[in-house]
């Protein structure tokens, strides 16, 4: 008999996540722009991110026809979330009267440059970075190198240093149960095995 999943966060109904998924409002605006290979993965963090936050909004595909009007929001300067030679760090966006669209890129990083490849307005785009030295609360995947953090840590960290001293950290509850759970459901022998690090 097949699992029932809730239509909202997509979890098998008996681990619904809806409970911890706060509605936060937030200045910034933020466009996730999904990679399709993300949709079905156990944990689709960017779905947790755009459900918790009231002025977001989650896009799938690999080629987004609609992208001059999703980036050209009234009242908006739109930013790519990713690193780059010319990314500005992003404690030097002044709080300008314009409001920040911005944009992340979800997937490996191998499909992010993908999407940013064959949208040529994406990769166009003005782009900002995190503050070096981040550590993901992700413990069941090996980071791809230092500060690698899970799209709704990025969102995170990009809204508390846009929207300082408002804290954005309820996104993650959602996110860390999650985690709990998959370490639940293999066992902590299994979890200790294979995914602490030594």
């Amino acid at each position: 008999m097949p699992r029932i999943h809730c239509p909202r966060c997509q979890r098998p109904q008996s681990h619904c996540l809806c409970p911890l998924i706060p509605s936060l409002d937030s200045r910034t605006r933020v466009l996730l722009l999904q990679h399709p290979s993300e949709v079905n993965h156990a944990l689709n963090t960017a779905r947790l991110a755009a459900l918790g936050l009231t002025n977001a909004e989650l896009m799938v595909g690999e080629v987004f026809e609609d992208l001059p009007r999703l980036l050209n929001q009234p009242g908006y300067q739109a930013r790519l979330l990713f690193p780059g030679d010319e990314a500005l760090p992003l404690q030097t966006c002044t709080p300008s009267d314009e409001p920040i669209l911005l944009v992340v890129p979800d997937g490996t990083w191998r499909k992010a440059r993908k999407l940013l490849h064959l949208n040529p307005l994406l990769a166009a785009l003005p782009r900002v970075t995190l503050a070096k030295g981040g550590v993901s609360r992700y413990r069941l995947r090996k980071p791809p190198g230092p500060g690698a953090l899970s799209t709704v840590e990025a969102i995170v960290q990009a809204l508390q240093v846009l929207e300082a001293p408002n804290s954005f950290e309820p996104l993650l509850r959602p996110f860390e149960a999650l985690i709990e759970g998959q370490i639940a459901a293999m066992g902590e022998e299994v979890f200790q095995r294979n995914h602490v690090r030594k």
